[in-house]
């Protein structure tokens, strides 16, 4: 019997790769901690298909207290055939690099460096078919026109975080490395590029955007909106996941992005036109730790795990602004 282990299972990504994961047949055990980076509510509501599910089961609780071979007889060692194996999805982590400074950086650690240092340590003692790590392309920090190293991010530049968020992220990825290496651990490292859709969570750019159009409220753009993203619908990323449990190399990074790259201003032009009502929007200072520029270089992902990502930004914004439409 298969198993899949997904961390961080009630939130945006998570509980949308635990649905395709449940809706193959798959027996999934999710985690989740519920922590106050935004609503309880809107958690619970993100799983609630999920825990209906005969071949889901959830468990509250936090990575770093957590004993995870209690929770599962394959986790425990306890295999019920020689077959049983599992693979942990691990997403569970302190996003959003805006909050990472400061104070709040003891969050971030604990929640990220540390959370998944015991994970990887329980790790050792299951029968593993892939463990997949999800970063972020936070973590190559300003390319492109701030440096000598030209764009699309390749998964074999030199990483220069410029915030504590994108730090953490990186020395996770460090661990795993570590623990492929030392331990032969079959690890993979996915690299996200701004995923958005339906569920995403509140602080981020889309969400807050649609938000305020459909409202006719006022927000703010931080900078002068002529920064770029590579924006990833969450379909395609949950497809890209879940092709790298058979397909993707041990040890190996890959990139998950759109391959596209997006003017933020143009961004809400296109959801001014989709919405059919202007953005009442301003510009403000530009937050420390806001890379300027993102584009992925997707092709060993192509390669590798035949993934081609085929949501257009207008389809993949229709299709959030009717949700978030539905949640008002």
């Amino acid at each position: 019997m298969e198993y899949c282990l997904v961390t961080g299972v009630a939130g945006f990504i998570g509980s949308y790769l635990a649905e395709k994961l449940v809706k193959l047949g798959y027996n999934v055990i999710g985690i989740d901690s519920f922590n106050d980076f935004y609503s309880r509510n809107t958690k619970e509501r993100n799983i609630k298909w999920l825990i209906k599910q005969p071949n889901f089961t959830f468990h509250e609780a936090n990575l770093l207290t957590l004993n995870l071979s209690s929770i599962t007889p394959c986790l425990a060692g306890r295999q019920e055939s020689l077959n049983d194996s599992i693979t942990i999805f691990h997403l569970a982590a302190r996003s959003g690099v805006r909050t990472s400074w400061e104070e709040g950086f003891k969050i971030y650690f604990d929640n990220n460096v540390l959370a998944t240092h015991k994970l990887l340590e329980a790790s050792r003692r299951f029968k593993l078919k892939k463990f997949i790590y999800t970063s972020s392309s936070s973590v190559y920090g300003n390319i492109g026109a701030y440096c000598n190293t030209p764009l699309p991010m390749k998964e074999n530049m030199p990483c220069n975080p410029i915030s504590p968020y994108g730090v953490t992220k990186l020395a996770c990825e460090h661990l795993c490395k570590l623990y492929f290496t030392n331990y032969q651990l079959p690890i993979t490292i996915l690299r996200y590029f701004s995923i958005y859709g339906p569920r995403q969570r509140p602080d981020m750019a889309f969400h807050k955007f649609i938000k305020a159009i459909l409202g006719e409220k006022p927000f703010e753009i931080y900078g002068d909106g002529t920064q770029t993203r590579d924006f990833t619908y969450i379909d395609d990323a949950i497809e890209a996941t879940i092709k790298a449990k058979d397909l993707a190399q041990a040890g190996e990074v890959y990139n998950i992005g759109g391959g596209t790259t997006t003017i933020v201003n143009k961004g809400v032009n296109i959801l001014e036109k989709i919405i059919g009502r202007p953005a009442k929007l301003s510009y403000i200072e530009k937050s420390k730790g806001d890379i300027q520029h993102t584009l992925s270089d997707i092709s060993k992902s192509i390669k590798t795990l035949g993934y081609h990502p085929i949501w257009t930004l207008e389809k993949g914004l229709k299709e959030e602004i009717k949700w978030l439409s539905a949640q008002n």
